[in-house]
């Protein structure tokens, strides 16, 4: 399987660090993806464009970390009706990333977004919940998340 599917998008190319664990965990179970920067606030066409043209592409599952007022995942989620798991990332001055959690989390109805937790547990747990998501599909991705869940249990 070599086409991407999974996008991790990131509202500025300094966030890329902080989603290694993501890219990591997708790596380890075989997941083709694709990454790219882009803002709900400083680039919105580019985001929108995006998102309307993801799943033509071939995605199946968007995975968006922005931090602050986080609308990224917000924003894809309102093109798309792909899959979109919300990474809120502790980058601004509020507390602990709390401004970014809400921002993830408040969607309104019909406009869903999966909301992981702040910083590298949650963005391992993005990774892993496209896995689960995709391995509903595609059989190898279902081998390769089994697997990874049985050694994890063993300790």
């Amino acid at each position: 399987m070599s086409t991407p599917l999974v996008a991790i998008l990131m509202g500025s190319k300094n966030d890329e660090a902080l989603l290694e664990p993501t890219k990591q965990a997708l790596d380890s179970l075989g997941i083709p993806f694709i990454v790219r920067a882009m803002s709900a606030h400083r680039t919105p066409d580019k985001v929108r464009e995006f998102a309307k043209r993801a799943e033509s592409d071939g995605l199946e599952v968007l995975i968006c970390a922005a931090g602050g007022a986080a609308h990224l995942p917000g924003a894809v989620a309102a093109q798309t009706t792909l899959p979109v798991i919300g990474i809120p990332l502790a980058t601004s001055e509020v507390a602990g990333g709390i401004d970014a959690i809400y921002g993830v989390l408040q969607m309104p109805p019909g406009v869903p977004v999966a909301a992981v937790a702040v910083g590298a547990w949650g963005a391992r747990n993005a990774a892993y919940l496209a896995a689960a998501i995709l391995a509903l599909k595609h059989p190898e991705i279902a081998e390769a998340y089994r697997d990874f869940r049985e050694k994890q249990s063993q300790g």
